[in-house]
């Protein structure tokens, strides 16, 4: 059994529910002086050493060291905490023991499950905490499962991966620096009821669980959504709640500061904004007491002897060798030569440093604090220790600190401390000068420069430069079919009309790196544009497009997604689409304590700040809207202590920022065009009887597919409403499908005519006419010329083509045609009584009929039709039978049952007559064949 571990002559106590030795107090013994069990070899040197001995001893009374305490597992505790009108149940102990931190949270039916890990081993030290998130929504928390070939869930979703920026961006702040050990934070969504939204409730449950982990962090996290519905404020409102709700505002911060906002609202003041902040930072600070109450109950030991920070006298060296140089460096105006200037800067340090011994590449140093150390005199040789035996003479306990002659220090430190320092000296020339690194003050803009069409074939494009930033927006139109299907936890088929998706390459940073699917950070970033640009759209019924908005950064130098937002709304108006407002966005940025770099202690704020201002400041603000009202923002914080106060003058800023833009915006040129585009798709929407939409999918959708086959448009897409949407390149074929849907919907009046028709079979009695795809009608034999006939086939046969007027409607819904009525009368002075047929030509029994019935599937409706027709006086002639007054030649439209609306005036004119076929073109007010 091992016992008594020890570390460089220090006690360590295993900790069996995190797997990893912690130090315990130092006692000073001689039987704290380790044995070794197998002989040793120790090298002499005056250089520090780490050694690791565990030894095993018959008598752990006799030692000094506490013996590996029995395993012990966290005992389940729960706490129910009040959030807005309801309650929240975080649970720990109970599932997920093993982690350092693992706690569920319970909303209504909706449970999060959220675990936090830390590796054992530190990872190199860098600038960059190394903290990563992960958030899934499991299919089987709502009872479903996944709709592709592989029934289990894939790789992260578009609005998964942007709640784990959600659950990121306030941690990140609240971590200490110098600690490097790799965190991971798991959150999974195991129950949801479709009522109480996940996104809010992972991002409390992340910050519980970091509370009662041992990763050392400031302070406790928690977060809350906020909607407006009329007047009042909703926190963490329902699903149903945030339909009327005019703001979803989602606000993370501790129980004295806020720390994150995102959030997208339909033109909202900015006062009404801040209300919302209050509502949502008074939330949260409630539900942060109860979690620190929950913390002293069973949260683990912080691992705060596990920072290790830079020491303090190399931020002194550094100033001292590149002071001068660095200010004149920051002076530089351009990114791309200011960088490589920095970087020939940091080499020289680096340079300076190694030459007088103070830089080694070894990583090994000892701890600052004091530890006891075995020093062995230098000029004996290297010795064998026999087991059991210890030269009292060559041993000697001594307290030794970290300093050593010469001092050393790592490259990585001095990285670290030059970055800083060359913050510091960016914040001081801000602060203390005025200006900033590119000349501006804090609230002046970089200068702007926009043109519309420059991409011909694009449905619309523009190309947005502020400053070094960059961003080519290209607009696309399509119909349903280029929607975005989305698969989420509750409705299977939900789709994107509009979506905007933002890509940023490694050259546009004139660099070189991967290029492949989109990363966290970009969708993130075009998630904010869309939402910003969403509430300018107009409405489906005003424009019945899916818009898709593609955002390339072609040159980045901060801002990238509010560039987006200002090039996107350019784009949108180029490619025709009818937006409510012209939009821009603006990022903010803030120096808090101005005091230490000169000021007088208020907070700076910086307008349409810069990469490097972004990075060295402590604040990333973005806001998009007009000069009205705010459409989405947001805001990561780098620090603690961002207030109310500092959120006003930030956003009252942000507006004067945007009145601006949207002025250097109106004198784009060339400007957008603000017509849809010749290469754009048309589509063409039809409003019909509901009942009547079967007529025109067909069965098994066989018709609609044959008349997208016969006319060539694109699509034709019908909802359950009676609205039909025909896509099409050009009018032509739109004019042949529109044709052919209305005359299988029209209703049929006495009177109209109907052109081209096709005779489809022919009966003793008469002829069925086709007058529309589906509809057929009979024209009797007495109608079909002016003279008598012995038989149909001496005038037409199947195939032919005919005109005809409808001159009676049975009670059944049964059409009789004539042709005859439309023929030119050779003798108008002959009377205008009309003789009826012949009996026997006429008159059928109904057991022909039946058997007629098997070549055409209209013949029941023949047999009552022919009945109908007189027959008295066998020696009549057909030259005696007129058309009645009231049979008068009539206009009708082919569409009765609603309107239709184009994006061509020219489609908006009515048929004068109808077409039974696809290949119809409006010629002199009709519907022509051929």
């Amino acid at each position: 059994m091992l016992a008594n571990p020890t570390f460089h002559g220090r006690p360590l106590h295993f900790t069996p529910t995190t797997a990893r030795y912690r130090f315990l107090p130092l006692q000073l013994t001689p039987s704290s002086i380790a044995r070794r069990r197998a002989p040793t070899r120790r090298r002499k040197s005056g250089k520090l050493c780490y050694q690791l001995a565990v030894r095993a001893t018959s008598d752990a009374a006799s030692s000094s060291s506490v013996s590996a305490s029995p395993v012990s597992l966290p005992r389940p505790y729960s706490v129910r905490i009040p959030v807005g009108d309801r309650y929240i149940t975080v649970e720990t102990g109970h599932i997920g023991r093993q982690a350092s931190g693992a706690v569920t949270v319970t909303d209504g039916e909706t449970i999060i499950y959220t675990t936090v890990c830390l590796a054992d081993d530190p990872s190199e030290p860098s600038d960059f905490f190394p903290l990563s998130v992960q958030y899934q929504e499991k299919f089987s928390a709502a009872g479903r499962t996944s709709g592709g070939f592989f029934k289990r869930e894939g790789r992260a979703k578009d609005h998964e991966v942007h709640i784990c920026r959600l659950i990121d961006r306030p941690l990140r702040p609240t971590m200490l620096k110098g600690f490097y050990h790799e965190v991971q934070v798991l959150s999974w969504v195991l129950s949801y009821d479709g009522l109480h939204p996940p996104d809010s409730l992972a991002l409390t449950a992340a910050g519980i669980a970091m509370a009662i982990s041992e990763v050392p962090n400031s302070k406790a996290i928690a977060g809350v959504r906020i909607g407006l519905i009329g007047d009042k404020f909703i926190v963490n409102p329902t699903t149903e709640e945030m339909e009327e709700s005019k703001l979803d505002l989602l606000l993370a911060g501790t129980d004295d500061a806020i720390l994150m906002i995102e959030g997208y609202c339909d033109f909202l003041p900015e006062e009404k904004l801040l209300e919302a902040v209050q509502v949502g930072q008074d939330a949260v600070q409630a539900i942060c007491k109860e979690v620190e109450a929950l913390v002293k109950n069973c949260g683990k030991p912080k691992m705060l002897d596990a920072i290790k920070l830079p020491p303090p006298e190399l931020y002194n060296l550094v100033e001292e060798i590149v002071g001068t140089e660095l200010v004149e460096v920051l002076q530089i105006k351009n990114k791309i030569p200011r960088r490589k200037a920095l970087a020939l800067l940091e080499s020289k340090v680096k340079s300076i440093l190694s030459e007088k011994g103070y830089v080694s590449k070894m990583e090994e140093f000892v701890s600052n604090e004091l530890i006891p150390d075995l020093l062995e005199d230098e000029d004996e040789d290297e010795e064998v220790v026999v087991d059991g035996e210890v030269d009292e003479g060559d041993v000697h306990i001594k307290p030794v600190g970290r300093k050593s002659i010469p001092l050393l220090y790592s490259e990585v430190d001095v990285k670290l401390v030059f970055k800083e320092v060359t913050s510091k000296f960016l914040r001081k020339r801000i602060v203390e000068g005025g200006k900033r690194s590119d000349g501006r003050t804090s609230q002046e803009l970089r200068p702007i420069n926009s043109c519309c069409g420059l991409l011909p074939r694009a449905h619309g494009s523009a190309l947005f430069t502020r400053g070094e930033t960059q961003s080519l927006a290209v607009v696309t139109l399509g119909d349903k079919q280029m929607a975005q299907k989305i698969d989420n936890l509750v409705d299977e088929d939900e789709y994107k009309r509009f979506y905007l998706q933002y890509s940023f390459p490694p050259s546009c940073v004139g660099e070189v790196g991967r290029v492949g699917a989109p990363s966290r950070r970009e969708i993130g970033h075009g998630m904010l544009a869309e939402r910003a640009l969403e509430p300018i759209l107009p409405s489906d019924d005003d424009f019945p497009y899916t818009v898709r908005v593609e955002s390339t950064i072609t040159e980045s130098n901060g801002s990238s997604s509010m560039a987006s937002v200002c090039g996107g709304c350019l784009a949108l108006q180029d490619a025709g689409v009818p937006v409510k407002y012209s939009i821009a966005g603006i990022a903010m940025g803030l120096v808090l304590d101005t005091k230490e770099f000169g000021g007088d202690g208020t907070p700076l704020i910086l307008s349409d700040i810069t990469g490097s201002e972004d990075a060295s400041g402590d604040m990333d603000f973005k806001v998009a809207g007009n000069a009205d009202g705010i459409t989405a923002f947001q805001m990561d914080i780098k620090v603690a202590g961002i207030t109310l106060p500092i959120m006003k003058q930030a956003l009252l800023q942000a507006k004067d920022g945007r009145k601006k833009l949207l002025a250097e915006m109106s004198k784009c040129s060339p400007p957008p065009s603000k017509m849809l585009s010749k290469y754009a798709p048309i589509i063409h929407v039809m409003k019909i009887k509901p009942e009547k939409i079967n007529l025109i999918i067909g069965s098994g959708g066989k018709r609609v597919k044959s008349i997208i086959e016969e006319t060539g448009v694109e699509a034709i897409e019908t909802q359950d409403d009676g609205v039909v949407k025909i896509t099409a390149k050009d009018l032509t074929t739109l004019e042949r499908a529109k044709a052919i849907i209305s005359n299988l919907v029209i209703v049929p009046t006495v009177g109209d005519i109907y052109r081209n028709c096709e005779i489809k079979s022919i009966a003793p009695y008469g002829v069925f006419i086709e007058i529309s795809p589906g509809r057929e009608g009979l024209c009797h034999i007495s109608e079909l010329s002016e003279s008598w006939l012995a038989k149909a086939e001496d005038v037409v046969k199947v195939g032919d083509r005919v005109d005809v007027k409808l001159i009676e409607i049975n009670d059944k819904g049964q059409l009789r045609l004539s042709r005859r009525a439309l023929l030119p009368n050779p003798d108008p002075e002959k009377p205008k009584q009309q003789a009826a047929s012949l009996a026997k030509d006429t008159s059928v029994s109904q057991k022909s009929l039946e058997k007629s019935k098997t070549k055409s599937s209209a013949s029941k409706d023949a047999l009552e039709m022919a009945n109908a027709n007189p027959a008295k006086d066998k020696n009549s002639t057909l030259e005696n039978k007129k058309p009645p007054k009231e049979f008068a030649k009539k206009s009708v439209s082919p569409v009765k049952d609603g309107q239709n609306t184009d994006k061509d005036k020219a489609m908006k004119g009515s048929d004068k007559s109808v077409s039974s076929k696809s290949e119809g073109a409006l010629v002199n007010g009709e519907a022509k064949v051929g």
